[in-house]
């Protein structure tokens, strides 16, 4: 069995694709469970973002596993499973083990060393251990990738500056607007990027920042957490007319703002620009609204290119950063081993004992005269020769676990001994 990831990203799937595919939070119970029904899966774990649909999983069988992975994305998309196929990346055992040690440290993320996805990966796997698709295997995975992201931010200047999207949203809308200073900003939505997003908000000195979410207490709670004030939803239409900026964060599957909403917005505006930051995927802004006169609409595209050109001074950490994760690959691949030739070791240690335990019945006879002492120096004796016949061959096989000499010499321990 093999541990794979299978999935597609900013950078393998235009945004338009991207955003058909995410999963929904309230979608990812039916999904990890159909996924783990599947033939081939045993164990999954489903990580769905902004920017990236990744399936973790343990499976029988690569291709059929591949296979399953394809066809249960492609029909929660509502596409074609070729199409799906055009864009997905995949890898296995130690690729598919370093893929996910890079994308918690932040590596394989738009904004290299984002804060985000660290909680993201985490979240992915809690939620997974909630609807009892995640075991031993993919649960320490996880465990240490999470370790593994933690090392990249703390011993490395990888998460310096601009290090998540919602502060890349920020700077960008910042940009355009020439300073947040005495700007009126409406974030809708309260999750992790809504939170990352009034705080950078609060840090780059906006007047007042309002919070409109589907649940009122949560948008109470994160306008409290920033000194911001809670809208109500229905309110938005009037709201929208007198803000500066506007910051969507939504999980919604469908739009929140047509162009013929924005269109109507504008003209209630009289003149005055209206910069739209759109973070979500699937979108919650219609592309159209680009064309509106006094709107800028911007997408996670355009805060990818920002992000590409403001990233020149963290690069240097890049290479700092791979090393922790190649680093932690081989460990976490060293304790895997480790773990799987115990029982070897431990079938082996039993079979002597036994042989051990055997010969001395044979000879009962042979030693009924021996008094307790001596009866016990012969019962250290032969286990002693035991342990040090014993001794080398563990040493070595612990030490060749994970590697090609260590698989040969387990298989020759199991023809040799009938293990």
């Amino acid at each position: 069995m093999s541990i794979v990831a299978i999935g597609c990203n900013h950078r393998s799937t235009p945004l338009a694709k991207l955003e058909q595919m995410t999963v929904a939070p309230a979608d990812m119970p039916k999904m990890l469970w159909e996924l783990n029904q599947a033939d081939n899966l045993s164990e999954v774990v489903v990580l769905s973002t902004c920017n990236r649909i990744e399936v973790y999983a343990f499976a029988e069988r690569f291709h059929g596993g591949y296979r399953d992975v394809r066809e249960s994305l492609a029909r929660h998309a509502g596409l074609a499973p070729e199409d799906v196929a055009d864009h997905l990346y995949a890898h296995h055992d130690a690729e598919a083990v370093r893929h996910l040690f890079s994308v918690a440290a932040g590596l394989d993320s738009a904004v290299v060393g984002e804060h985000e996805i660290l909680g993201q990966v985490r979240d992915a796997w809690e939620t997974a251990r909630v609807e009892g698709t995640v075991g031993s295997v993919l649960g320490g995975l996880f465990r240490h990738a999470i370790e593994t992201g933690k090392r990249a931010r703390t011993e490395t200047s990888i998460a310096r500056g601009i290090a998540s999207v919602s502060q890349a949203a920020v700077a960008l809308a910042d940009a355009r607007i020439h300073g947040m200073s005495g700007r009126t900003v409406l974030v809708i939505g309260a999750g992790q990027m809504a939170e990352g997003t009034v705080k950078s908000l609060a840090g780059a000195g906006a007047a007042e920042v309002l919070v409109a979410n589907r649940t009122w207490s949560r948008a109470v709670a994160l306008a409290d957490a920033c000194a911001g004030r809670a809208v109500p939803l229905d309110d938005l239409a009037a709201v929208l007319t007198r803000i500066d900026v506007l910051v969507t964060t939504t999980g919604a599957q469908e739009l929140i703002l047509e162009a013929g909403d924005v269109t109507a917005l504008s003209a209630r505006r009289e003149g005055r620009e209206l910069v739209i930051v759109d973070v979500a995927v699937p979108r919650d802004v219609d592309p159209a609204a680009r064309r509106i006169a006094g709107v800028t609409l911007l997408d996670m595209d355009d805060i990818g290119a920002f992000i590409d050109k403001s990233l020149e001074g963290r690069n240097g950490e890049v290479e700092s950063v791979r090393s922790i994760v190649a680093g932690e690959v081989d460990r976490y691949q060293a304790i895997v081993s480790a773990r799987e030739v115990a029982p070897l070791i431990s079938q082996l240690r039993s079979r002597s004992e036994s042989i051990r335990s055997a010969e001395l019945a044979r000879f009962a006879a042979k030693l009924a005269d021996l008094g307790p002492a001596e009866r016990e120096a012969v019962e250290a004796l032969t286990k002693g020769i035991v342990n040090k016949l014993l001794h080398e061959p563990t040493v070595r096989l612990k030490d060749a676990a994970g590697r090609a000499r260590g698989d040969r010499l387990a298989e020759s321990l199991r023809d040799l001994f009938d293990l």
